[in-house]
């Protein structure tokens, strides 16, 4: 049992480590972005036309899906995340560009209107990524629960949207994280 604790314990620490090294890079990239990622985005979506998508409202200093959002919601629904309560998977809110907000959980828009949708294609904010798939978050696991839940249901395509300077080459991760099928940047496309 001491073992499994210590390991637990060092995993614990060294996510809070990659978290924080992370989050100093996405901010040196947030600052120089071009807009450049949400064109990738979008290209990858327009093979997709009618299909559910969920975005993301970006919170800090995350980049930014809305175009390729407004984009995809001219061809069908795109939803955002809402937060229903600790340890709950996501449920998704429909949204159009333009459409009214109010503030939600941890700083994040949702829409003023609740209509909800259930994605096929779910875009993920990220704090890292690896070149596997592989994906850390903020630590909530609401992303992971939510994606376990979904593919359980049927296909979910798993999108991670960030910029090319979070990329980790090891990850510390959990049999609970849940892998990204495919990881878009400002500097383009990751098929793991």
């Amino acid at each position: 049992m001491g073992a499994l604790m210590t390991d637990l314990t060092d995993l614990t620490e060294r996510k809070a480590q990659a978290r924080k090294d992370a989050f100093a890079r996405r901010k040196l990239a947030h600052a120089a972005d071009t807009g450049a990622g949400a064109g990738f985005l979008s290209s990858v979506l327009a093979g997709y036309r009618g299909v559910p998508v969920s975005g993301y409202l970006p919170i800090r200093t995350e980049i930014d899906p809305r175009p390729a959002m407004a984009e995809a919601a001219a061809h069908g629904p795109v939803g955002v995340p809402v937060i229903t309560g600790a340890g709950q998977p996501l449920k998704f809110a429909r949204w159009e560009p333009g459409c009214p907000l109010q503030d939600g959980p941890f700083g994040a828009q949702i829409p003023a209107q609740i209509s909800y949708l259930e994605p096929q294609i779910v875009i993920v904010p990220l704090v890292a990524f690896d070149r596997k798939g592989g994906r850390l978050g903020y630590g909530g696991g609401f992303y992971d629960r939510t994606l376990q839940l979904l593919r359980a249901k049927g296909k979910t395509l798993a999108i991670g949207f960030a910029f090319s300077g979070q990329e980790l080459a090891d990850l510390p991760l959990e049999p609970t994280d849940q892998p990204l099928d495919m990881i878009i940047t400002e500097t383009g496309i990751i098929e793991p």
